[in-house]
C-alpha cells in the first residue's frame, strides 16, 4: 500500500498550542473525524506522522523510498485526494506559497526539493488558527456526515423524540443518523440548519434539546436537560450537561453539570466542575484578543465570540469562572473564587489569587486515577511527552 505521511511545519504546530502540545495537528478533531481519519477515508494507505521531535516516540514516522507527504492541517475532499494520487515522483502540490502535498523521498522533502510544482486553483479546506477548530467545525461536520450516510444506514430513531424542521436533505438522505447501540429518548432535535450524528453506544438522555449541526462520537453521554447549540462536536467518551454552543471536545473530557461553555475547544482528559461558566463575549462587544504561543503575547483575532481553549489533562473546580478568550495549557488545575487570568501556563495550580507549579509526580498521580476510570493507562511515552512540555513551558509559569 502507498505510504502517507501527515506533516506538521513548526509554525503550524505552534499555532494550535496548547491543543498540539500533546498531538500532531492531524490528530485534531474537527467535524466528526480527526483530520487523519478524514484522509484515511478519502486516500487509503499506511499513515504516519512527521511532527515535532518530542512527539515522535508516540507518533513515529514510517519511511519508504517514496511517500506522499500531506500537510496535517489540510482536510481532504475527493477532488484533492485525486490530485494528490496523480502526483509522480518529485512532484508537489501548492496553494499559493503553501505546500499541500509532495510525492518523493524523505531527503528531498527535508531539503524542500519539491520538483515539478502544480498549483491548486481553489483553496483547500484547512485549519490555520487555533480558533478555526470551532469556527470551521460546522462545515467539517456536514462533510463528514455526508460521507457516513453515503456508506451505511442509520439505526431506527425512537418515536419518543421530536424533530423540528425537514428531516431530510434534498437528495432524500436523513438529517439524523444513529450508529448501533445509540440511545436517544424524549429529546428535541432541531435540524433546520444541519444534521445530527449520534455515535456507537452513545446515550442522549431525556429532556435534551439539540440544534444542529451536532455530532456525538462513540460512548458519549449527554445528561438530562442539556441544551446544545451547533456547531458542536463531542469526541469519544465525553460526558456533558448544562449549556453548550459551538464547542469541540476532543475526547475523554467531562462537563457533566450545569454551566455555560461556548465557542470553545477542550482537549482530552479535562474536567469542568459543576457550575463552571466560560464567557464567550466581552461586555463591551469589542474585538477579542487571544494568547498566541508563537508570538508570546495576546493577538487580535477579528472575532467577537471566543470562549475557553484548554489543553489536555486540565481541570476546573466547581463554580469556576473563565473570562472571554481564556487559554489554559496542559496539566492545569483551576480552583477558587474569581476569574483567573486570560492565559494560564501549563502545569499551574490556583486561580484569581495566584498560581503555583504543579509538580510532575503529583500530576501523574491525578492523571493516572482519571485515566484508570476509563480503562486507560498513562504510559512511559506519555510521561516523556509531558516532561518535555513541562520543560518547554517553565519560563511561562
Amino acid at each position: 500500500m502507498q505510504n502517507i505521511i501527515l506533516f506538521d511545519t513548526a509554525e503550524i504546530h505552534q499555532e494550535f498550542l496548547p491543543i498540539t502540545f500533546t498531538r500532531p495537528v492531524s490528530d485534531i478533531r474537527v467535524g466528526i473525524f480527526t483530520i487523519r481519519e478524514k484522509w484515511e477515508h478519502q486516500f487509503p494507505g499506511i499513515y504516519s506522522y512527521d511532527t515535532v521531535d518530542y512527539l515522535v516516540g508516540k507518533y513515529p514516522i514510517n519511511l519508504s523510498p517514496n511517500s506522499y507527504y500531506i500537510a496535517g492541517n489540510v482536510c481532504p475532499d475527493e477532488k484533492l485526494a485525486t490530485a494528490i494520487s496523480s502526483l509522480s515522483e518529485c512532484e508537489s502540490l501548492f496553494y499559493k506559497d503553501e505546500l499541500v502535498a509532495f510525492y518523493g523521498s524523505l531527503d528531498a522533502f527535508r531539503k524542500k526539493d519539491f520538483g515539478v510544482i502544480h498549483t491548486l486553483d481553489e483553496e483547500p479546506f484547512a485549519i490555520r488558527k487555533l480558533y478555526d477548530i470551532f469556527l470551521k467545525n460546522g462545515e467539517a461536520l456536514e462533510t463528514d456526515y455526508k460521507y457516513i450516510v453515503s456508506r451505511r444506514k442509520s439505526e431506527p430513531f425512537s418515536a419518543s423524540n421530536r424533530i423540528i424542521g425537514d428531516p431530510y436533505f434534498p437528495d432524500g438522505t436523513s438529517k439524523v443518523f444513529l450508529e448501533p447501540g445509540a440511545v436517544v429518548e424524549c429529546s428535541v432535535l432541531n435540524v433546520t440548519k444541519g444534521p445530527v450524528y449520534i455515535g456507537k453506544n452513545t446515550e442522549i438522555m431525556e429532556g435534551t434539546c439539540i440544534r444542529a449541526p451536532f455530532a456525538a462520537c462513540e460512548h458519549v453521554v449527554v445528561n438530562m436537560g442539556t441544551k446544545i447549540y451547533g456547531a458542536t462536536t463531542l469526541g469519544p467518551y465525553c460526558k456533558v450537561g448544562g449549556e453548550l454552543n459551538n464547542v469541540v471536545m476532543l475526547a475523554y473530557s467531562n462537563k457533566g453539570h450545569d454551566g455555560f461553555l461556548g465557542n470553545s475547544v477542550i482537549g482530552e482528559w479535562c474536567n469542568l466542575g459543576a457550575g463552571t461558566n466560560a464567557s464567550n463575549l466581552k461586555n463591551d462587544y469589542s474585538e477579542i484578543k487571544l494568547w498566541n504561543y508563537p508570538a508570546g503575547r495576546f493577538l487580535r483575532t477579528g472575532l467577537q465570540f471566543c470562549g475557553l481553549m484548554m489543553g489536555d489533562h486540565s481541570k476546573a473546580g466547581i463554580n469556576s469562572m473563565f473570562n472571554t478568550a481564556t487559554v489554559v495549557g496542559v496539566g492545569v488545575n483551576i480552583h477558587g473564587s474569581g476569574f483567573p487570568r486570560n492565559f494560564v501556563a501549563s502545569f499551574s495550580e490556583g486561580g484569581a489569587a495566584g498560581f503555583s507549579d504543579v509538580q510532575l509526580p503529583k500530576f501523574y498521580s491525578i492523571a493516572e486515577r482519571m485515566m484508570a476510570r476509563r480503562g486507560k493507562t498513562l504510559t512511559d511515552i506519555d510521561k516523556s511527552i509531558l516532561e518535555a512540555i513541562y520543560d518547554q513551558t517553565e519560563s511561562l509559569r
